[in-house]
């Protein structure tokens, strides 16, 4: 991708970008490390007064627990859309408490419970153990279905960045390896393409760009970044058959790294026959509706994907019983 000059970002954005540009990176393995101990001590466990959120610890197969935040709506009604969010991070930083601001939005006009796990970040293991921690998660919600009043026939999958990533990535695992069924996917600006595409290659945009995008990936793929072996389940841009996947929505800006692959991904599946749509945002960077949520064009952003959240709870459903 050519430069992108300042005039290239839309104008509600672009006083913010330009002081993030000019910003030393803190998008560096060091930093990442940092960014987790600061919220691990200081974000960790807190909770929107609110939003009503419970902790819970699931087993995993090698009898370590996995954290997950469940959300509920202020009055909860019988068959919930249950809905496994996936928070963003670049597959390296966050926490689920970070993006309880997306449980606040879909509760308030929805009849949904939220399951956020805490999955395991790339300074901490590389793939597949998020991705593992991802699938034992959903499992549960499943599992626990009628404990959490959920409707097991209504399991969607969402997160944002590298949270969207996940959840394509999930929702891959689960159609070659699982007899579960997700009725929707909403993957948002999702992190899908470990290899340079005509936006992901020498874009210098603010917030995420070509070296931090570089960085992340090495992290998350280990042993198999830079080869030709990685799976889909990694980097689902790489994945061939797109048949059968649960119906999906995204949205992304035109200067930021994955504006080319979420593109590609979404033509991919409605080539392959699944019901996909993507909302593009001209001179948007990385994220822009979390830096700047008031912003005109992060308002509309918020709006659309809202809407086609609630569309997705009234129209699709996959039967798992």
């Amino acid at each position: 991708m050519p430069h992108i000059a300042d005039h290239d970002i839309d104008p509600e954005l672009r006083t913010v970008g330009k002081i993030i540009r000019r910003l030393p990176s803190t998008n560096t393995p060091r930093w990442f490390r940092l960014n987790n101990w600061y919220a691990n001590r200081h974000k960790k466990g807190h909770f929107p007064d609110h939003l009503h959120v419970e902790e819970r610890y699931i087993p995993r197969s090698d009898n370590t627990q996995l954290r997950v935040l469940v959300a509920w709506p202020d009055n909860p009604q019988p068959l919930a859309t249950g809905v496994l969010w996936l928070y963003g991070g670049g597959y390296a930083v966050g926490l689920p408490e970070t993006d309880l601001r997306y449980a606040e939005k879909i509760t308030a006009i929805t009849n949904s419970v939220m399951i956020f796990p805490d999955y395991r970040r790339s300074t901490e293991a590389p793939y597949p153990a998020g991705l593992n921690d991802a699938y034992t998660a959903l499992e549960w919600m499943l599992k626990e279905a009628d404990t959490l009043g959920i409707n097991p026939n209504q399991l969607f999958v969402a997160g944002e960045s590298a949270g969207g990533g996940l959840a394509a990535a999930l929702s891959l695992y689960v159609r070659d390896h699982s007899s579960i069924k997700i009725a929707f996917q909403m993957p948002l600006y999702p992190m899908l393409d470990d290899r340079p595409t005509s936006s992901s290659a020498d874009n210098d945009a603010p917030v995420w760009n070509t070296k931090s995008n570089r960085i992340a990936w090495s992290l998350y793929l280990g042993d198999y970044y830079g080869t030709d072996q990685v799976p889909p389940y990694a980097a689902p841009a790489r994945a061939v058959d797109y048949a059968d996947l649960p119906p999906t929505y995204s949205f992304v800006g035109t200067i930021e790294p994955f504006y080319a692959e979420v593109l590609t991904y979404i033509r991919n599946l409605q080539d392959a026959g699944v019901t996909a749509r993507a909302d593009v945002y001209p001179g948007a960077f990385h994220a822009f509706d979390l830096m700047l949520p008031n912003a005109t064009i992060s308002q509309e952003a918020t709006r659309n994907w809202l809407n086609a959240f609630r569309f997705a709870t009234d129209h699709y459903f996959a039967k798992n019983t």
